[in-house]
């Protein structure tokens, strides 16, 4: 069984992760890259499989990236490792190659492939044929780089710098230009038993990777209704520009932006100017405990058999509440059921097709029921029914023991805030200079949970 499963890029950048026990600390993937790139083995490479800390690490390196995974089980590393180079097999069989380039632009499908081959940890689905009636993303094809260089090879100047393969992609013209702009949202919000907003808080995140030639400075234009400061301004900075006090008004509470970054028409036009450094890094870093419109609403009802006292009945209503236009991706609902709770069967409203885009799992020993949707369209409505079988008498205690309900999801091109990107300019004094530029959005769970 796999803890963990991530793809580093060259420079140690955690370009895919997904963690399916959480019984590994974070940062793993960073110690991960410091033994593979530091291995203290007498000029020899670190080999694919090592233990630090009661961790197991295991890693191929195929088409300039790591596969990875963790794990703290007494597993076979010939299986890990196999299945590691299958799944980059399967990647490349959709996007054409195995690359960082590739793996950036196809994130959402590659999530949604890691979801069909390995579940809770265990391998369930390697055959890239087989796949293709269950993923429905489609592909963005990437052709391969003109020069090839050895990603993993390391050159050290006077101060040990690694120089990465993005500086010889700059020097020898091998790549071509294009700078990655992503808004990366992560939501933590809390409802009552009546369906109610009790909590929530946004943390988002303006994330740069540049890969422009000359390196030359960016300029990011934000909502000009965008407000910044606390309420009332009584506190710190207010920041309140344009319409900052209409309902379009995009509100945070707070933000820091990266020393790069110049202010000089922030204020004003809310544009933030800057040269970018080497690698990924965070433009600006926010926060909003203002209201938004929640993206998933959960209600549960609870009621006893007619049948049988020792039988009760519960249904779980989801409604997404967003655009038809968005899909939400790797949609789980885990809902705790108290001690009286021994066997339990479960159907579908209504069977999403196709057939197998939704499952439930109970697990006994925990009391704990997990509903998993892999694709979710907004507007939609879906619901499990669940019949449970009791070790004693139905009473009021049941009901009250059910819940919280827990809900993990990422939706793609979708902004919680409605922080918004107006454009991205470069500013290089070139008419003809016009590289590829991707703004891309994803609204991701922190903790999202429902009072039952």
């Amino acid at each position: 069984m796999l803890s963990q499963f991530f793809i580093l890029s060259p420079r140690g950048d955690t370009i895919i992760l997904r963690d399916y026990l959480g019984n590994v600390p974070k940062g793993s993937s960073e110690v991960l890259f410091r033994k593979v790139k530091f291995w203290d083995g007498g000029g020899q490479d670190a080999p694919p499989v090592f233990h630090v800390d009661g961790v197991n690490y295991l890693y191929v390196k195929d088409g300039g990236v790591l596969l990875c995974a963790t794990t703290r089980e007494n597993v076979s590393p010939f299986v890990v490792l196999e299945l590691l180079r299958r799944i980059g097999g399967i990647i490349k069989d959709y996007c054409g190659l195995l690359s960082e380039d590739a793996v950036r632009k196809n994130f959402v499908l590659v999530y949604e492939l890691l979801d069909e081959v390995i579940d809770y940890g265990y391998p369930q689905n390697s055959s890239s044929e087989a796949l293709k009636e269950l993923v429905h993303n489609e592909p963005t094809i990437v052709k391969p780089p003109k020069h090839k260089a050895s990603v993993f090879s390391v050159g050290k100047g006077p101060t040990g710098v690694i120089k990465s393969v993005l500086d010889t992609a700059r020097t020898d013209g091998g790549r071509r230009d294009e700078i990655f702009v992503d808004i990366v949202e992560r939501i933590s919000c809390t409802f009552n038993s009546a369906g109610y907003i009790h909590a929530s808080q946004i943390d988002g995140a303006i994330q740069v990777k540049s890969y422009l030639a000359g390196n030359p400075a960016i300029c990011l234009a934000l909502n000009d209704t965008l407000a910044i400061g606390r309420r009332g301004g009584a506190h710190g900075h207010d920041y309140s520009h344009g319409g900052g006090t209409s309902q379009d008004a995009v509100m945070l509470d707070d933000c820091n932006f990266h020393e790069s970054v110049s202010l000089d028409r922030f204020d004003t036009e809310r544009t933030l100017e800057l040269v970018p450094p080497d690698g990924e890094f965070a433009v600006m870093n926010y926060r909003s405990t203002y209201d938004f419109k929640p993206p998933f609403r959960v209600n549960v009802v609870v009621e006893p058999d007619r049948n049988s006292s020792l039988k009760a009945l519960v249904t779980i209503r989801l409604k997404a509440d967003f655009l038809a236009e968005k899909a939400a991706s790797g949609l789980e609902l885990s809902i705790a059921f108290p001690k009286e709770a021994a066997r339990m069967t479960c159907e579908y409203e209504r069977e999403t097709k196709p057939s197998g885009s939704q499952s439930w799992d109970w697990q006994e020993r925990l009391h704990r029921l997990t509903w998993k949707l892999k694709r979710v369209q907004g507007g939609s409505d879906h619901a499990l029914k669940a019949r449970v079988t009791l070790d004693e008498e139905y009473s009021a205690n049941f009901r009250r023991g059910v819940g919280p309900v827990n809900c993990t999801f990422a939706i793609p091109m979708y902004c919680a805030s409605r922080l918004q990107v107006r454009y991205l300019q470069i500013l290089k004094n070139d008419k003809n200079y016009s590289p590829y530029r991707w703004v891309r959005y994803v609204t991701m769970s922190s903790s999202y949970t429902f009072r039952t």
